[in-house]
């Protein structure tokens, strides 16, 4: 089993550390690399579905961003205790046919002794938006340091 540093118990910075590896791998759209930071017996309720293990997360990731194009992220804190995180985020994304999407959500995190995520649930609502009304406009991967987060963007 592999550490994944920061580690419970989380304060508010290592926290925040802790969302930004999370968001920075997630724009990465790379699912092996994404898989590694959950645990290998990870449970998952991500909107209606339930994923349980790294292989079903890698498969999870593979069709979500086989559907969702463009895809930029941002993660912020809201909340911590112990080994918990919630996190609030927004994500840009769009269809096959060019439709545009907002998604707004919040997850809570759950993690073991080595940093690893056992538990992570999704609560997500996917919002249309034209192409002129995206916000997150930075080249595919890392989102730059200088980017606002939600909080400074009004979201």
């Amino acid at each position: 089993m592999s550490i994944k540093p920061p580690l419970p118990p989380f304060t508010r910075e290592s926290a925040i550390e802790k969302i930004r590896l999370a968001e920075d791998a997630w724009n990465s759209r790379d699912p092996q690399r994404v898989s590694q930071v959950y645990s290998a017996d990870t449970r998952w309720r991500n909107r209606s579905e339930f994923v349980e293990g790294q292989e079903a997360v890698v498969a999870f990731l593979q069709r979500k961003w086989a559907k969702e194009l463009e895809y930029r992220l941002i993660k912020e804190l809201w909340a911590f205790d112990g080994a918990r995180i919630a996190v609030r985020f927004a994500y840009e994304w769009k269809d096959d046919s060019g439709n545009w999407f907002r998604s707004f959500g919040n997850e809570n995190w759950e993690f073991n002794e080595q940093g690893q995520m056992f538990a992570r649930h999704a609560c997500i609502n996917d919002l249309p938006i034209q192409e002129s009304e995206r916000q997150f406009h930075w080249p595919l991967g890392r989102r730059p340091d200088t980017h606002p987060g939600l909080s400074e963007m009004g979201f």
